[in-house]
């Protein structure tokens, strides 16, 4: 994987033989049982089952892998690690071993922290940080306007040559068109990918979930699913008219997949992503009033439901991504419209999907393991793959294990997960990140006993 505006701490190579694993790479068409060689943290031979036992030496540890499946490492495109200035939250080191012990080789950070990212030396001072701390590698999106005020454009040409791999204002939209065609024409210049959270505010109002039969039942002010799709219609039409680049984060209903499906036909340079918890979960969990489920864009139905799997499914939307946001605990346990919005989901991602999705058929495997690696190409970098001499990113899963959610703690810092207490299937058990052990999981007794 490209390390180019990738930055984490050095680590020594990974010298590991993982035999027996059934690998599945969908891009280097592995569907198979394999040995697997790595010398260095990088792929030096995949051989048939058995055939490299005696393969590297006294230095090389041995895995012994039979009914583990091995697959290239996922990718976040959209994650919050809360630094610079909210480390109450989380961090780039707990951030990224939240993201290692979901079997991600790679995050991409969003940039609205405090103070936010909005120039060079905030951002320079940020990648010098994760080369001492970040233990999977990590990107940095810069804003597109100073201070999230949606008017003033940063400098974007000095923050993509400062390591900034694109822009977006998240947690907030680019209200203005006129501001967002400015930054279109800029972007054109210097090059990075336009992210958008995509939100009318007057739509919004002072929604705190989706507004609907649920809402109006619990007298909750809601916010209807055309405060995303109205943006995303008219952003798809700048990006045309301006043959820009722009990527559209955490998609929620239906309306939006068809704004996107019309833009992606009419040949716009336009992507999109999805949430875990939108393919998985509804807008009825509300009822609980459990902040855990309060997000932003908030839970919908489950018509949108299954428009955002078929759309995952079809490749109209092109990744998964978290949106991991953590926060405190004082912060979430307070009445549900008081809290902020935001769930955690790195260590959940892969579980969630496959426990509520690949086992139930509605969607392949094949599927999960190609979206949940495909993040990092929006942004240009390269995607992992299990071939002979490519630097070793890649994650063991054993898919019989289950568990359940937050019963052992988590990795990250926050513990505010919408799977929280649930029992989920598939656990990783090893991650290999950059080409060094990022992450082993050893399975306790009492969990192999669950499985």
């Amino acid at each position: 994987m490209s390390m180019n505006r990738l930055f984490h701490r050095d680590a020594p190579g990974a010298e590991l033989l993982i035999k027996n694993a059934y690998v599945l790479d969908p891009r280097a068409d592995l569907d198979e049982p394999h040995d697997v060689l790595i010398r260095d943290g990088r792929i030096a031979e995949l051989g048939s089952p058995g055939s490299l036992g005696g393969a590297g030496g006294p230095d090389i540890e041995t895995i012994e892998a039979a009914g583990m499946h091995l697959f290239p490492g996922f990718v976040d495109p959209h994650v919050h690690l809360r630094t610079p200035g909210q480390e109450y939250k989380e961090d780039l080191e707990t951030g990224t071993a939240a993201a290692a012990a979901g079997g991600f080789c790679a995050v991409i950070a969003m940039p609205n922290t405090a103070p936010v990212v909005d120039d060079a030396p905030i951002l320079r001072s940020l990648t010098a940080a994760a080369t001492r701390q970040a233990t999977v590698p990590v990107g940095f999106l810069a804003t597109i306007t100073k201070g999230l005020g949606g008017r003033e454009l940063t400098e974007m040409a000095e923050l993509r040559d400062a390591g900034a791999l694109g822009f977006t204002d998240d947690g907030k939209p680019v209200v203005s068109a006129g501001t967002l065609r400015k930054a279109l024409q800029y972007q054109r210049l210097c090059g990075g990918v336009i992210s958008l959270h995509e939100e009318d505010p007057e739509l919004s109002r002072d929604g705190v979930m989706h507004e609907g039969a649920v809402s109006a039942r619990l007298g909750i002010a809601g916010i209807p699913s055309l405060s995303e799709s109205t943006m995303v219609a008219r952003d798809a039409a700048l990006a045309a008219y301006e043959n820009a680049r722009v990527h559209f984060q955490h998609l929620s209903c239906v309306e939006s997949v068809d704004a996107l499906s019309h833009a992606k036909a009419a040949g716009a340079n336009v992507s999109a992503e999805v949430c875990p918890h939108h393919l998985t979960l509804t807008d009825d969990l509300v009822r609980t009033l459990d902040s855990r489920f309060k997000m932003n864009p908030p839970l919908r139905t489950e018509g949108d439901r299954r428009a955002l799997v078929q759309a995952l499914r079809d490749g109209l939307i092109d990744c998964v991504a978290t949106d991991h946001a953590p926060h405190a605990v004082h912060e979430k346990e307070v009445p549900f419209e008081q809290a902020p919005m935001g769930t955690t989901g790195l260590e959940t991602a892969f579980a969630s999907l496959y426990t509520e999705l690949v086992l139930t058929g509605e969607l392949e495997l094949e599927t999960v393991i190609e979206r949940m690696t495909a993040g990092g190409a929006l942004y240009g970098l390269a995607v992992p793959r299990i071939e002979t001499g490519r630097e070793a990113n890649l994650c063991l899963v054993d898919l019989e294990a289950r568990y359940e959610v937050g019963a052992d703690g988590y990795a990250s810092r926050s513990a505010n997960c919408c799977f929280h207490g649930r029992l989920l299937q598939g656990k990783v058990l090893l991650t290999v990140a950059a080409g060094s052990v990022a992450h082993v999981t050893r399975m306790p007794a009492e969990a192999a006993a669950v499985r």
